[in-house]
């Protein structure tokens, strides 16, 4: 494929302190991008003019899809890829990239995104493969928010990976504006699931209970959560898709984050199913840590701690490992507390339980001596 024929499609709205880094991100490369503003009250489409090749107006209708399906009808090139504006370019092998297209001329490309949050001062990352670059002719985006990619005429597609990789920080926000987003989409996830369900459109339901699922987790409302994850899972799906494989352990967090550590057990019917993967069993290790059942949690943990790849960060390593350590100090097992705390490496909450330990230590070894001073 001739160098170039790539256009880069995002929309926006009110997303200046996110779109010069997305978009400054980009121009490295030969992309064309298209840029589009959806009703922006601040400085987003200014910048944008300053980046992007073409930048276009969209009266937002609470319809991402909508939104996206402009933006790609703008791109000049047969082939576009996708990003948001709260996304940005980590890594790209620009010819890789392009002979890749030629040899998957009518599949979907996908690339790998890294999710960044921060959690009680801890920045976590969950990574996941994502469709996003396809021929504008073939495929078009469907679904209100949360949209996916769809073929044109109906049929099923085949997907690649792609030498693509970005990284994605649009949820990690503070508390009050991570809410907001979550209740914004919600909102427009309860007017999808309305229509899919008034229309019949059972196919694409479990989906969106799935989205709603996660829009109450965000929100930090674990039983709606585990509501939305239930009635999900009620459905006949197939557990080799990524989006059945994240309600399952996303509904696991949520039962232990709302206080039903023993509905979590439950999760050992399944485990044959989804197992062999150092999440769920990082999972299982906390389900069985809440149900004091420490010999099943280490033994999950460990287990964990074998893999060689998670999509969590620290669960097939440092997190393992300091929770192992907690279960032994809870049991009065220092010596294997230390020993798995130290295996942590720079993790700071096993580094202050050490550091603690270590002041503590010289703390009693100090007042041994003034009192062998007073005996004397």
């Amino acid at each position: 494929m001739e160098a170039g024929k790539l256009s880069v499609c995002i929309i926006a709205k009110n997303e200046e302190q996110n779109i010069e880094r997305c978009l400054r991100s980009l121009k490295p490369y030969p992309f064309e991008i298209v840029a589009v503003d959806t009703g922006s009250a601040d400085r987003t489409k200014e910048i944008a003019e300053a980046y992007a090749d073409r930048v276009y107006d969209f009266t937002w209708c609470e319809d991402f899809a909508a939104a996206k399906n402009f933006a790609v009808s703008k791109a000049s090139h047969p082939y576009v890829m996708v990003i948001d504006s709260d996304e940005y370019l980590d890594a790209v092998d620009f010819d890789g990239l392009l002979e890749m297209l030629s040899r998957h001329p009518g599949d979907v490309g996908r690339i790998w995104r890294v999710n960044i949050l921060t959690r009680e001062n801890e920045v976590q990352e969950k990574t996941e493969w994502i469709n996003r670059i396809f021929p504008k002719e073939q495929y078009r985006y469907e679904g209100r928010i949360h949209e996916q990619i769809e073929a044109a005429d109906g049929r099923e597609y085949r997907t690649y990976q792609t030498p693509v990789v970005i990284r994605h920080t649009g949820y990690d926000l503070p508390d009050e504006k991570k809410r907001e987003k979550a209740y914004r989409n919600i909102s427009l996830l309860k007017q999808e699931l309305k229509r899919l369900e008034e229309g019949n459109d059972g196919e694409k339901i479990p989906y969106i209970l799935y989205q709603l699922g996660k829009g109450y987790f965000m929100a930090e409302e674990y039983q709606s959560a585990c509501g939305y994850f239930s009635r999900g899972l009620s459905f006949d799906l197939n557990p080799g898709l990524e989006y059945v494989i994240d309600m399952v352990e996303t509904y696991g967090y949520a039962l232990l984050n709302s206080g039903q550590p023993k509905e979590a057990l439950q999760f050992e019917q399944i485990y044959p199913e989804f197992g062999n993967t150092a999440d769920f069993q990082f999972l299982m290790g906390l389900i069985y840590m809440n149900n004091a059942c420490f010999d099943a949690a280490v033994l999950e943990f460990q287990k964990a701690a074998r893999q060689t790849s998670c999509k969590t960060s620290g669960v097939n390593s440092y997190a393992a490992y300091y929770n192992i350590g907690v279960i032994y100090e809870c049991l009065g097992d220092e010596t294997q507390a230390k020993a798995y705390y130290r295996r942590c490496g720079t993790y700071l909450p096993a580094n202050k339980r050490l550091k603690q330990w270590s002041e503590d230590a010289g703390k009693n070894g100090q007042n041994e001596k003034q009192n062998r001073k007073k005996e004397l």
